[in-house]
């Protein structure tokens, strides 16, 4: 049978073309072993081939599969709705119905112990890149505005949260998205609130809340998606699962984690009572420290009025202007000292001068001649031979002064 040629709206092709081209590609892909929840079961008394529903835990996908019915009735674990199995089979395209479906020949119940196997190794791979490192977790708000919670609905754990939260903060506002806490639903049904809680700008912290129960029941809060979109939230994430010695992987990836949904009550709001008291203390305690202060200061204004400088500020300007007049007493006594000291010099010189000058020579006697010449100039003269007759001669006494003219000379001997 020839291929047919490319479609087009003059030549489309047939149904029963497209069904087949379907099931051809499907008809490739082979055997394939395959891990999910069962859903659903259909498997009526009398029948050859049992129906079930298998469905991806982390999202909204499922397929059917077809088997017979003895591996659905007749294993050592029978079957029931929330199994974890692993299937083989090959997909199937059945065109007459246009459905797909997968036609096992063989399915593997997930015992509890491959389930706790197979968390450990996720939990070894999120801490190995790091998403359980304490320096990447956040701290939770003082006082956050709006409280996301993500829990079952009408739940206990719903009720410990918002009544502890409640009665240590009365105003404290929540927003509940109630999904699925259990069940081939529930990892979707979280993801979709923790998407919507994240994006809510008035949301300061999201509270992932489940009451205890087994470890099958626990699953979704281990599960790899779920632990990414935590991690992956800008918002900070309180993990309250379970009780105190349940421990899934959403308590490490999260920002906080509380023990029980009521430890989460408590710890994601102040408690109103204490804080009132918190704040009466701190101001007592400022009280305190202003008096302390004051009181400080005032002793410390004491102290200073108390010193003589502000007791009688004019009392050093009085010791200055007291040395002052002292050392101006002192510099005018150094001053007269040192003038007579001059003065009695001056005089002896003065003595000396007049005891040694041609004045107290001639008191005592003596006289002084002079050559008048015709000019009117004088001169002394050194020898007789100076001064010959009729010379004009001026002698000047101790009282005066006398004329005279040269007569005669006398010449004294020398020896």
């Amino acid at each position: 049978m020839t291929s047919p040629g490319p479609t087009s709206p003059e030549q489309p092709w047939p149904v029963r073309t497209v069904t087949r081209k379907i099931a051809d590609w499907v008809g490739r892909l082979g055997a394939v072993w395959v891990e999910g929840q069962v859903t659903q079961i259909s498997a009526r008394p009398g029948t050859a081939t049992a129906f079930l529903t298998l469905r991806d835990p982390a999202a909204d996908v499922s397929m059917t599969i077809t088997c017979a019915i003895g591996l659905v009735r007749g294993g050592e674990l029978p079957l029931t709705e929330g199994s974890r199995v692993v299937v083989h089979g090959r997909p199937s395209f059945f065109p007459a119905r246009g459905t797909l479906s997968l036609r096992v020949d063989e399915i593997r119940t997930v015992g509890v112990g491959e389930l706790l196997a197979r968390i450990e190794r996720l939990r070894k791979l999120l801490a190995a890149e790091g998403m359980f490192d304490p320096g990447r977790k956040r701290r939770l708000p003082f006082l956050p505005r709006v409280v996301g919670l993500i829990t079952g609905r009408a739940s206990a754990a719903e009720h410990d949260v918002l009544t502890n939260a409640g009665r240590r903060w009365p105003a404290v506002r929540f927003r509940v998205v109630n999904v699925a806490v259990q069940g081939v639903t529930a990892v979707p049904q979280i993801l979709s609130a923790l998407s919507t809680l994240d994006s809510d700008p008035a949301v300061d912290v999201i509270v992932i809340a489940r009451g205890g129960g087994s470890v099958e029941d626990l699953l979704p809060f281990s599960d790899e998606t779920l632990c990414r979109a935590v991690s992956a939230c800008r918002t900070p994430v309180v993990s309250a699962i379970g009780h105190e010695p349940d421990t899934p992987l959403l308590d490490h990836v999260a920002d906080l984690r509380c023990s029980t949904p009521t430890d989460a009550g408590k710890r994601v709001v102040p408690d109103l009572a204490e804080e009132t008291q918190r704040i009466a203390q701190l101001r007592a305690r400022g009280r305190a420290a202003l008096h302390g202060w004051v009181d400080r200061e005032c002793r410390l204004l004491d102290a200073l009025r108390s010193r003589p400088v502000l007791t009688d500020p004019l009392a050093p300007l009085r010791a200055r202007a007291e040395e002052v007049s002292a050392l101006l007493e002192r510099a005018r006594r150094a001053v007269c000292a040192g003038l007579r000291t001059e003065d009695m010099a001056l005089a002896g010189v003065r003595a000396r001068l007049t005891t040694l000058g041609p004045a107290a020579t001639l008191a005592r006697g003596y006289a002084v001649v002079q050559r008048v010449a015709p000019d009117g100039t004088l001169s002394v003269p050194r020898s007789v031979s100076d001064t010959p007759p009729d010379t004009r001669l001026r002698i000047r006494l101790a009282d005066g002064a006398l004329s005279a003219v040269v007569s005669s000379h006398e010449t004294r001997e020398r020896r």
